[in-house]
């Protein structure tokens, strides 16, 4: 109890400081919490001028994204534009090039008197250059002088050239051509020449050329008039020299050219200004972000200031709050501890009379338990060793026990082992017998024996004499050989090593006169000098530390590294970046095809989402309804794997039949999958119909009932569509409203 007043005091000490504490605590929270709340009055008044700015900021943003977009949209449209025209000239260039070539006005342009090809002096209207083309024939591709004279050295120079061509000479006398028949609209003009020369060998080339609507009014034309050219706005040409459908031209001239080239400059300069616009309105755009960026980050910031007052507020409230009913539970709690403690000092003043008589009482009960102890220690210790002897008696009874049983067991296996031994000892003695006989018979083998090695050991030792002397007479003979051997290799060796060396000699000789020449030659070629001058020129001086091999290697390695001299780097160079500016045109051509195939990617992207999503929504609906007529009380739908992704979802098929509780097709029976499939095939019949549908042989896995209601099916579709069903079925045949029966030959 005097242990238990002390703690008490010593809780009551510590509850008191904490007391304290609190108070100090509470006091510093007010001051905080007052600091907190004037922060969050200032932040709100700052909120409200923000968010002001920022809605502006957003507007402005909203326009400048406005305007970004619609001049990108005119960019884009330019870009295209450009492209179209540059592909134009592109296509007219390499057409016009192409019939040049073909034509050889390559070959001939140098002579005077040339003027171009036939494509290069004329102007066709819009719309009428296949009709042209048709009706001019074969002088599309002649190169046309500007008179006979010109014309004659131009075929001469093709034909010493060995190359092909057509030439048209302007003041050549040409036959009159009749007049154009008065049916269809005459060609010559939509055709005009660049002078009058050209007009006039237009009149002979399509001055009696026509252009209907049809090749076959050109037909009939070129039938009823002989001397008629018919052409067709599409190119075919009938005459009296031949039929022919189609053009292989391209409506390729001069001025079509000029005008691609134009509308190419002009398509430039306004790709060129929608570039700029589009520059002016993603700075504006950028600005625009810039500021609403700056003034969301200011209020975020604003809005972080005065949620963290907010939340240091609330937080620093809870605290004080805490602290306050810290207190109240403090000042209770210490209430409780002075009471404790004045009643905890009067039980121990109560208790202090009692312990002296409890003293005694405890003197004689602890006398009493030690007689007590030692009585029964007397016992335990006698007990302990009465079990100890009968342990001992135990374990001497299980030894004797174990003792008698292995000796009966050496008993039994003593007898057993003398019975074995009389039997081994009579085979014993049999063997004995047998073994005498046998050293007797090897005594005598052995006497034999020792005769006849006698004659052997003497027959050897003449053998290896005589074998001695051979081998002395062979080793003798061998070191001869050996000797004449290693003489004939010395005697070659020599020998090859003189051939060698005059052949080295001849080789170096041949060396130094090679290089000799080449010496001679290369002064006489680089520096113009002759062997003898050379010789007599004084040497070059030499770095400190180097000789002349290591100075003319230097002086070689420098000029490899220099490479050699291109004369034509300049026009590669600039080739190369023709080329390269060519590329770069291609490259944006095709990055701006890759857009527009982009942008009708997604418009078909969308236009199939919603087609497919129309669809679906009808078959689902049609579906749903099919499988409740054709499964009374049951329910079927058509569910999406992926609904968020109609490109790539799949569809699931629920079908659930009355009395199954089940929805996936691997768990129905035959029937009943193909009832389902029934009901999907005619909700799609339903959704999307069609004249007339072909089914072979659907009903076969149906019983009578599904049966019935499939004939039903039929019946409600038999009134908007024609069906025919290839069917073994009595019922269904019996359903048709015609009936056509087929039979293989007998056999078949």
């Amino acid at each position: 109890m005097r242990s238990a007043v002390e703690r008490a005091e010593g809780e009551l000490r510590r509850q008191v400081s904490r007391r304290d504490n609190l108070v100090a605590r509470q006091e510093r929270l007010a001051a905080e919490s007052e600091r907190l709340r004037a922060e969050c009055e200032a932040a709100e008044g700052v909120e409200a001028p923000l968010v002001t700015e920022v809605e502006a900021a957003e507007q402005r943003r909203a326009a400048a994204e406005i305007a970004a977009e619609i001049t990108a949209g005119a960019r884009q449209d330019a870009a295209a534009e450009l492209s179209q025209w540059r592909a134009r000239a592109e296509a007219l260039a390499l057409a016009l090039d192409s019939a040049r070539a073909r034509a050889g006005a390559e070959r001939v342009a140098s002579i005077d008197g040339v003027l171009g090809t036939l494509l290069d002096l004329v102007v066709v209207d819009e719309g009428w250059e296949p009709a042209f083309e048709a009706a001019a024939g074969e002088a599309m591709l002649a190169v046309v002088c500007a008179d006979a004279v010109g014309a004659r050295r131009a075929l001469a120079h093709l034909a010493g050239a060995d190359a092909h061509g057509a030439v048209l000479a302007l003041t050549a006398a040409r036959a009159p051509v009749g007049p154009a028949p008065a049916v269809g609209e005459p060609l010559r003009p939509h055709v005009r020449g660049r002078d009058a020369d050209v007009d006039a060998l237009l009149d002979t080339l399509v001055g009696n050329a026509v252009c209907v609507p049809t090749w076959t009014d050109a037909l009939d034309v070129a039938l009823a008039d002989a001397g008629a050219v018919a052409v067709t706005p599409d190119g075919h040409r009938f005459s009296a020299s031949g039929w022919r459908l189609g053009v292989a031209g391209g409506g390729a001239t001069a001025a079509a050219l000029d005008d691609a080239r134009a509308q190419q400059q002009t398509a430039a300069g306004v790709l060129e200004r929608r570039e700029t616009e589009a520059r002016l309105a993603k700075e504006e755009l950028q600005a625009a972000r810039n500021q609403e960026n700056e003034l969301v980050r200011r209020l975020d910031a604003n809005d972080a200031r005065f949620t963290a007052s907010s939340e240091s507020l609330v937080r620093v409230q809870g605290e004080r709050r805490e602290a306050a009913t810290e207190l109240e539970n403090l000042a209770g709690t210490i209430t409780e501890l002075e009471e404790r403690i004045a009643r905890e000092h009067a039980r121990v003043a109560e208790l202090e009379v009692l312990v002296p008589a409890l003293e005694a009482d405890e003197a004689a009960e602890a006398q009493a338990a030690r007689q007590r102890g030692e009585a029964r220690a007397r016992l335990e210790a006698r007990a302990a060793a009465l079990a100890s002897r009968r342990k001992d008696l135990e374990v001497r009874n299980a030894g004797l026990r174990e003792r008698r049983q292995y000796l009966e067991r050496r008993l039994e296996e003593t007898e057993r082992r003398l019975e074995a031994d009389a039997a081994a000892r009579v085979e014993a003695q049999e063997r004995r017998m047998r073994i005498e006989r046998a050293m007797e018979a090897i005594d005598r083998l052995a006497a034999l024996v020792e005769g006849h090695r006698a004659t052997v050991d003497a027959e050897l030792a003449r053998l290896q004499e005589l074998r001695r002397r051979q081998s002395d007479e062979v080793r003798g003979l061998t070191q001869r050989l050996d000797g004449l051997r290693r003489a004939r290799s010395a005697a070659e060796q020599q020998l090859e090593e003189t051939r060698e060396r005059m052949q080295r000699v001849e080789i170096e000789t041949a060396e130094v006169r090679m290089r000799l020449e080449g010496a001679v030659e290369t002064l006489r070629r680089e520096l113009d000098v002759e062997p003898e001058v050379a010789e007599a020129a004084e040497l070059p001086e030499l770095p400190e530390g180097m000789n002349p091999a290591a100075r003319a290697r230097d002086l070689d390695r420098e000029l490899r590294l220099l490479g050699p001299i291109n004369p034509l780097a300049l026009e590669e160079f600039t080739a190369l970046q023709e080329r390269h500016s060519f590329l770069e045109q291609q490259l944006e051509d095709v990055k701006t095809t890759r857009r527009e195939l982009v942008r009708i990617i997604k418009a078909v992207d969308a236009e199939i989402q919603s087609v497919f999503a129309a669809a679906f929504a009808d078959v689902a609906a049609n579906f749903t309804s099919l499988f409740a007529m054709l499964f009374p009380g049951g329910a079927g739908r058509l569910v999406l794997t992926n609904p968020d992704d109609l490109l790539a979802t799949g569809i699931e098929v629920e079908a659930k039949p009355s009395g199954k509780n089940v929805k996936k097709l691997s768990l129905l029976s035959g029937g009943e999958r193909s009832l389902t499939a029934l009901a999907y095939l005619f909700a799609v019949f339903r959704s999307r119909p069609s004249p007339f549908y072909v089914m072979d042989e659907v009903e076969a896995a149906l019983d009578d009932v599904n049966l019935h209601r499939f004939l039903g099916l039929v019946q409600e579709f038999r009134n908007e569509a024609q069906l025919l069903i290839v069917s073994h079925q009595k019922r269904t045949m019996e359903a048709a409203d015609c009936l056509l029966g087929v039979s293989m030959q007998p056999g078949g």
